[in-house]
């Protein structure tokens, strides 16, 4: 556990009330990864939904570009671009661009598309959404290392398609598929090598399925002459954090209900079940979220790591906007705080040590101290005498 290193970072659907402006809304999105950034969190990727009325970031390259902009460390990834969406060629072609314009702190995050409402939208059935995922990923991965790539299906046709840029980030861009329940994110990601991004819920059956998904990712890997890296696995969940318990959940009641009920009404799969009265108690009993004290967050951390089953290399926040702005900072800043030194490396272990040797060895030091102040005062009077 010495040397365990979480890395820290969100996911940024986003989600916003209906009754809120929505430009001030996105800039509020954007000020807070610049809060991220200043507090050393690691990542932060960005969401494309174009219907539903909630998640209204549309185009997550766009809103990197800007956040690169006004951030320094922070590395920005797309979270994620829906495939069926997009030409293949023109999507490699931008995230190229992206590439350069971040120099090199882009990640592309991609997936079916999770809102089927997106999907019908643009004429594509939801049974589809998979199959043209693994379509076109196959010839992005082939796009983003400089190949040309003729292929043609049902959806798109390219012929020798070729991208003008090489990668800024060598060999190329860090990449990586969402996965949930399904196991097709596992099987796609690990088929090329890289990241899994797993959603979906953290209660004990859903750490199950994560676990089972990388060993899925893992066969895949070996089957493909990939290396597994716990490292490019990410699991994604609710948090937030407060001085007290009490406090914390007082802070969520701000804008837990209006969440809950966009999932209900709106998004593929309910956050709460039919029936449950008490959203924010059903939340934290089953694992879902930790709403309490820093304390509570690194337990809950640690059960992520015990579920996983051996371990992952970031724990993301999924950005829910439970809390109003000022408390929903002070969340982020507390978890940084007092929680991720305790996931890297141990961060305070040498603090600790060097204060404990001082303390041990206090009554001894602070003797010899007065003992050579005493010895320079009796120096000063004889030579003045």
């Amino acid at each position: 556990m010495d040397d365990r290193y979480l890395r820290t970072g969100i996911f940024l659907a986003p989600f916003h009330a209906l009754g809120e402006n929505p430009t001030l809304a996105m800039e509020r999105d954007m000020d807070l990864l610049v809060h991220l950034d200043r507090l050393n969190y690691h990542e932060a990727w960005v969401g494309e939904h174009h219907s539903g009325g909630f998640e209204i970031i549309s185009c997550p390259e766009m809103f990197i570009a800007a956040a690169a902009e006004r951030t320094r460390h922070i590395r920005l990834g797309t979270g994620v671009v829906s495939l069926p969406y997009h030409n293949p060629f023109t999507l490699a072609s931008r995230m190229q661009q992206l590439d350069h314009m971040t120099r090199g702190r882009a990640m592309f995050g991609v997936g079916p598309g999770a809102l089927v409402h997106d999907a019908a939208k643009i004429g594509i059935d939801a049974a589809a959404q998979r199959p043209r995922m693994n379509e076109a990923l196959d010839v992005i991965m082939e796009l983003m290392q400089g190949r040309s790539v003729t292929k043609k299906t049902d959806w798109f046709e390219l012929n020798a398609a070729q991208v003008q840029l090489p990668s800024y980030t060598q060999p190329m861009m860090e990449m990586a598929v969402a996965c949930a329940r399904s196991p097709v994110g596992a099987v796609a990601s690990g088929r090329h090598g890289i990241g899994m991004l797993s959603i979906g819920g953290t209660s004990d059956d859903a750490l199950k399925a994560h676990a089972n998904n990388w060993n899925i990712y893992t066969q895949n890997a070996e089957q493909n002459g990939k290396v597994a890296d716990r490292k490019k696995w990410r699991i994604v969940t609710f948090a937030h954090v407060a001085d007290t318990r009490e406090q914390a959940r007082k802070d969520v009641e701000f804008g837990l209900q209006k969440y809950c009920q966009y999932f209900t009404d709106v998004a593929t799969f309910p956050i709460i079940p039919p029936g449950i009265t008490d959203p924010l108690e059903y939340l934290t009993t089953e694992g879902i979220a930790c709403i309490g004290t820093p304390d509570d967050c690194i337990r809950h951390f640690e059960r992520l790591w015990k579920g996983s089953d051996g371990g992952f290399g970031a724990v993301l926040l999924l950005a829910h906007n439970w809390a109003d702005w000022g408390a929903t900072q002070r969340s982020y800043e507390l978890m940084a705080r007092f929680v991720h030194p305790h996931f890297q490396r141990n961060s305070n272990a040498l603090r600790q040590l060097s204060y404990d040797i001082a303390t041990s060895h206090s009554d001894g030091y602070k003797a010899q101290s007065a003992a050579a102040v005493m010895g320079e005062i009796e120096k000063h009077k004889a030579k003045t005498a």
